[in-house]
């Protein structure tokens, strides 16, 4: 007769497994341990839930007075005149978008050029210092960043970069508006660099660790058809990989729409909208980092500045909505 703990199988008795410390049966629903840990997972869920929620609130309430007086036009207007409490965000909201779109368009092949010779190219005595080095980059802040191309980028920029393309677009349809006005170094595009350096790190970073998940019986079976790395890399890993990899893309992209003294250090904080990238202007982090000091409570400016906190964070829902949107399978019909 099988012993206790046994069950009778196809082949005779077999051996229940017994965990330490794991009673079987309905004495395991009467144990403490379990309600207590539910409940602590559930109001940490919930805690998140709240402080977002507590933080759009009053970032809205507090911008209630702002968008009362200047209704939906406060999204478009480009006037900001504290002297007169004339405010507008379309400036702000351009100079964000724009610095955010032009470093991932500069920062995702950047990222994936880095992921792609760590993980596939660089020899093995290489790999763990030129890591290291990506990780470093991430760890450094914002400031020094902002000094770092105020004194170094900006210069660069002014004497080289900027009169070389203005010289190369020159009547080009588009690219010479785009690429066009006096080289002072800093506006749009000078912002847009600092931010690509520093969302390379994130996205690389990212991008290369989800590549080392790629089961390597999958590349092996690849080229021993014959595949070369790239069209191992273009047909098995990034496939393989596509969730992940497009949610570090977000993370780059949710850093570079918050980013603040890095981006105040260059982009020139000027109120006015302009054609080339060259010209300077200002975004929703910037101008609520150099005028939020200087308003004083209640005042229509500090609520015209709680306003532009909340449009941020539309903005940033709205990314992450995206990004849902393309993680999202495809149906097959």
């Amino acid at each position: 007769m099988p012993g206790r703990g046994d069950h009778e199988g196809i082949f005779g008795p077999v051996q229940q497994a017994v965990v330490p410390g794991v009673t079987s049966g309905s004495a395991a629903k009467f144990r403490p341990g379990d309600p207590i840990f539910a409940a602590l997972a559930r109001a940490s869920g919930v805690f998140v839930l709240l402080l977002l929620g507590s933080l759009i609130m009053s970032l809205f309430i507090g911008g209630i007075p702002a968008f009362r007086k200047f209704g939906l036009g406060f999204l478009v207007s480009t006037t900001w005149n504290p002297v007169k409490e004339v405010f507008g965000a379309g400036v702000s909201i351009y100079g964000t978008v724009m610095t955010a779109v032009l470093s991932m368009i500069l920062a995702v092949p950047l990222a994936f050029g880095i992921a792609f010779y760590l993980t596939e190219l660089a020899p093995a005595w290489l790999k763990r210092p030129v890591g290291t080095a990506v990780e470093l980059l991430a760890a450094v802040p914002s400031i020094i960043y902002g000094m770092w191309g105020f004194f170094v980028i900006v210069p660069l920029m002014s004497q080289y970069v900027e009169p070389t393309l203005i010289d190369l677009f020159d009547g080009i349809p588009i690219l010479e508006d785009m690429f066009a006005g006096p080289p002072f170094g800093t506006g749009i595009f000078t912002a847009a660099l600092i931010l690509t350096v520093m969302v390379v790190p994130f996205i690389a970073a990212t991008m290369r660790d989800v590549f080392e998940t790629v089961p390597p019986v999958f590349k092996e079976s690849a080229y021993g058809l014959g595949c070369t790395t790239w069209e191992v890399m273009r047909s098995i890993v990034t496939p393989y990989t596509r969730v992940s990899v497009i949610g570090g893309i977000m993370l780059g992209f949710g850093r570079a729409l918050g980013e603040t003294m890095a981006v105040t250090f260059v982009i020139g904080n000027s109120s006015h909208i302009s054609a080339s990238l060259f010209s300077a202007g200002n975004t929703i982090a910037s101008i609520v980092a150099l005028e939020f000091p200087e308003s004083p409570s209640g005042s229509l400016k500090l609520s015209a500045l709680l306003a532009l906190g909340f449009i941020l964070f539309v903005i940033s829902f709205i990314v992450l909505a995206i990004s849902r949107t393309l993680l999202r399978p495809k149906l097959k019909v």
